[in-house]
């Protein structure tokens, strides 16, 4: 059925995952799921880490609207917060007309791609499954892929940076850095090199941090940002988004912010009032304390040792069931698995998604971080159709009981995965 006016959204995504697993009885909090699938990190108390907040105090004032680019105490915390981590010895260091405060990732997000001009926007394959509608649904710029390859373990080396951009006429990129699905990370010196192309041939990097606290090898607090790596903040074309949601286990909230240029957080403001009108109010005055530094790092050390330990449950527990990896993931709570050498019926990401389906494991599908704004790459298959990604995101519990029911599903399935090299269909 059809209402005059509209025209049918289909799920896509993680979206389409979750709505799959509804139809199969899967609701949040049911004891009998292992959601690996969902972005999402354990929300409960983890060891070392700061006490969980059960409750928020509304002032008066607070029941008002907040300012679209959200309330300053907040936006100074925010800058606080990075020049602490990352600008300590910088001359230019950011400050509160550098933040704008979003209602969430996607808020934060797509505030910044309404406010593209008429350009070309480079993305990468695979990047997190959201930006295909992001780029989908603003005309003015067009969307520009860029192939990534498992063999070269997702690497994208500074020549091929300049390349792209000066040959494609870039004048922005779209990128998550750890990137989601595949856990590769750009830190340290390449990150700077980074920083310098784009401050050298102007295009502005549009930098996803949502997992800049989910970093498994050596990074100075297990944190990286851009930001660290910036000259002057009002004029290298270097803007960041990242929030409460990964990085200090409050998805709920919705409480997120983008750092960049004061121009560029000028035109996000602008663009906010129109297309949300601004964050909670009581909920970012209550974040405000959590951008303590000491607050920040502690939960950033606690989810080091916890989450660790789960990717590798997960990482053994897959291999085990003759899942391959191209590269181990170096930050983000995800393994970015290939399933092309397991048995029939399970060989290809949304088959093998759908017999997990059976066994009450959600996972997703790889074919949607082929991101395709407008289905412009229509009538063929999908470069990532036989991959799965998996998420250690949820307890330990649920992480190790999904492992053992994945092994099993294969196990029973027929004959052993073959290792190496699998035979792709």
């Amino acid at each position: 059925m059809t209402i005059p006016g509209f025209r049918p959204v289909p799920f896509t995504g993680v979206i389409y995952v979750m709505a799959e697993a509804a139809r199969r009885g899967f609701r949040y909090g049911h004891p009998d799921w292992c959601n690996l699938g969902q972005g999402q990190p354990e929300t409960g108390p983890l060891p070392g880490a700061p006490p969980r907040i059960h409750q928020v105090e509304i002032g008066v004032d607070d029941q008002e609207y907040a300012p679209v680019p959200g309330i300053w105490e907040l936006r100074r915390a925010v800058a606080e917060l990075y020049n602490h981590l990352y600008r300590q010895e910088k001359r230019s260091q950011y400050s509160e007309r550098n933040v704008c405060i979003c209602g969430g990732g996607r808020a934060s997000l797509t505030r910044a791609v309404a406010a593209l001009g008429e350009i070309n926007l480079g993305h990468f394959l695979p990047d997190y499954t959201a930006y295909e509608e992001l780029l989908d649904i603003f005309k003015l710029f067009t969307s520009i892929p860029i192939l990534l390859t498992g063999e070269s373990g997702y690497h994208f080396g500074l020549d091929d940076l300049e390349r792209e951009i000066t040959g494609r006429g870039l004048s922005a990129l779209l990128l998550s850095n750890p990137c989601n699905p595949t856990g590769r990370v750009i830190q340290g010196d390449e990150l700077d090199g980074w920083v310098a192309v784009a401050r050298e041939v102007g295009c502005t990097l549009l930098i996803d941090e949502f997992y800049s606290h989910y970093i498994w090898g050596d990074a100075p607090g297990g944190m990286i940002s851009a930001a660290a790596h910036v000259d002057d903040v009002d004029a290298d074309p270097i803007v960041l988004f990242d929030g409460l949601t990964k990085n200090w286990r409050y998805p709920g909230w919705r409480t997120t912010w983008i750092v960049g240029p004061q121009p560029v957080i000028d035109a996000v403001s602008s663009s906010g009032s129109f297309l949300d009108g601004g964050g909670s109010k009581p909920l970012q005055r209550s974040a405000v304390p959590l951008l303590k530094p000491e607050i920040a790092c502690a939960e950033a050390a606690a989810i080091r040792t916890v989450f660790l330990r789960k990717r590798e449950i997960l990482g053994d527990g897959l291999r085990a069931a003759g899942v391959r990896f191209d590269l181990e993931p170096e930050g983000t709570f995800y393994w970015w698995g290939d399933v092309s050498g397991l048995p029939p019926g399970m060989n290809t990401g949304m088959t093998f998604f759908r017999a997990a389906l059976e066994r009450q494991v959600i996972c997703v599908p790889g074919e949607f971080f082929d991101v395709n704004p407008g289905k412009r790459r229509s009538g063929r298959p999908s470069r990532f159709r036989h991959y799965v990604r998996f998420s250690f995101g949820p307890d330990e519990a649920s992480v190790r009981e999904g492992a053992r029911r994945i092994g099993a599903m294969v196990a029973e399935a027929g004959p052993a995965a073959r290792s190496g090299v699998p035979a792709r269909a």
